[in-house]
């Protein structure tokens, strides 16, 4: 699943290529296909135009210059990719947006058919259960408040840092890298951590996920920005999905492990669980 360096790199991809773009038409596949995937007349954003796009979390939202928000949530395979008129519908293209000036259209493309697209009154956004659970942004929230935050519960600190209730954005991938730049064992309970380590997750998380930021997100499977290209991150990961390698820092073997139902990659001579 996408997580918050990679819908992030989405995000921006629109903001690049869809803003004040007037939308002509609206393509949608059959009612009884489009309809488990699709909440709210999303033909009738026909003549409206987004006017602005963010990420909460995972969640992209694209408000309309009609009061609407296009809330948008990738899940495993869901795409968005900017592509000329003529391109061919592909089979997987199950929402797309005509443009009247540009010659373009915006896909959302789900071969999967996972991901969920919801249009709802952008006054009523606020209003939204799975987006008022969110927890806090791991780039800004600030130190003091993230120490305090993981001290104050006692979990195992990697499914604490996948739990979008208590810190939004993060996935496997960087919560193992984060966990692994941190020496952090997956296992270890949060308020065993000391405030300087937690200060070293948070610094750890903070630079991990702005470099995959600016390396375009990770693709390890089907990821791929709005122009179809796939992130860089991926060279540069130390533990996730390297189970049995070397670990680059240290020479030992990078294991995999399941911790509830996720799996956790981690140098267990780096990462000791004291």
């Amino acid at each position: 699943m996408p997580e918050l360096p990679e819908v992030e790199t989405v995000v921006r991809g629109l903001r690049r290529t869809v803003l004040h773009q007037t939308i002509e038409s609206v393509y949608l596949e059959p009612p009884k296909i489009a309809r488990r995937y699709f909440e709210g007349n999303l033909k009738s954003l026909a003549g409206s135009s987004f006017v602005h796009v963010q990420r909460r979390g995972k969640n992209i939202l694209m408000a309309t210059d009609q009061g609407m928000t296009l809330w948008v949530h990738l899940k495993m395979t869901g795409h968005f990719y900017f592509l000329p008129k003529e391109t061919p519908i592909d089979r997987h293209d199950h929402l797309i947006f005509y443009f009247r000036d540009n010659g373009h259209t915006l896909r959302f493309n789900d071969y999967r058919r996972f991901g969920n697209i919801r249009l709802i009154p952008t006054k009523e956004l606020k209003l939204q259960k799975e987006l008022k659970e969110l927890g806090p942004e791991p780039l800004e929230i600030p130190a003091g408040d993230f120490i305090a935050r993981f001290r104050s519960t006692h979990r195992m600190i990697k499914p604490a840092l996948l739990d979008q209730t208590f810190l939004a954005g993060l996935g496997n991938i960087y919560a193992d890298e984060a966990l692994y730049l941190a020496r952090i064992h997956p296992r270890r309970l949060t308020d065993s951590l000391s405030a300087k380590k937690l200060a070293e997750l948070h610094s750890a998380i903070i630079r991990v996920l702005r470099k995959a930021i600016d390396k375009m997100g990770t693709s390890v499977d089907s990821f791929a920005g709005v122009d179809g290209q796939p992130g860089g991150f991926q060279k540069y990961l130390k533990a996730y999905g390297r189970e049995g390698e070397k670990c680059p820092r240290c020479g030992g073997s990078i294991r995999r492990e399941k911790i509830g139902s996720r799996s956790a990659h981690y140098c267990p001579r780096c990462q000791k669980l004291r």
